[in-house]
């Protein structure tokens, strides 16, 4: 118990990877209000403000999202450079606004359903980034599947055939090369 004790004195003297990450994305974003035409407040920001301020972060991205014009649009590993805009990723972008909306709730910032970081529409606009850049390299989000408490007999034969299809080149395959592309 003393050692839980010491843990948590000696990280609340030094903020973790994640405190200081929230911190700096919450300053960016409290930078972009003050700095919007009109500026903004955080009372007066809405989820239509927070989508445009995820818009404004793709300047900075660093996945290439095809075009549908382009001729690799869908191709999982295209074999050539092309023109198409360099955007954030999904993953980045849901991890961000799970960052600001800890953030929010940590300053008091008001309800939940005040929350502008928690707005239905923000929902649906990740949901449109994650489907849009999966079609445009071809590649599916796979939504992970619960782990269940294994049986005795799948645990004595985890490769039965049952894995729904996964294996080379399978669903599954596609989910881990969509994660390790969008961090």
């Amino acid at each position: 118990m003393e050692g839980a004790a010491m843990a948590a004195a000696s990280s609340s003297s030094s903020p973790s990877r994640y405190e200081l990450q929230k911190r700096r994305d919450w300053n960016t974003f409290l930078q972009y209000l003050k700095n919007h035409k009109p500026p903004l407040t955080l009372s007066r920001c809405s989820g239509a403000h927070v989508i445009e301020f995820l818009k404004y972060l793709d300047q900075f991205g660093k996945t290439k999202v095809h075009v549908a014009a382009c001729p690799f649009f869908g191709v999982p590993y295209p074999p050539a450079q092309c023109t198409c805009p360099l955007r954030q990723a999904w993953g980045s972008l849901d991890s961000l606004i799970g960052r600001l909306r800890a953030a929010f709730e940590e300053i008091g910032g008001g309800l939940p359903e005040s929350n502008p970081l928690a707005a239905k529409a923000i929902r649906i606009y990740l949901k449109e980034v994650r489907e849009t850049q999966a079609k445009a390299r071809g590649i599916p989000y796979d939504k992970k599947k619960r782990k269940r408490p294994r049986t005795a007999k799948a645990a004595q034969n985890p490769h039965d055939g049952s894995s729904g299809g996964e294996g080379a080149g399978g669903s599954g395959d596609s989910a881990l090369v969509v994660s390790a592309t969008v961090v």
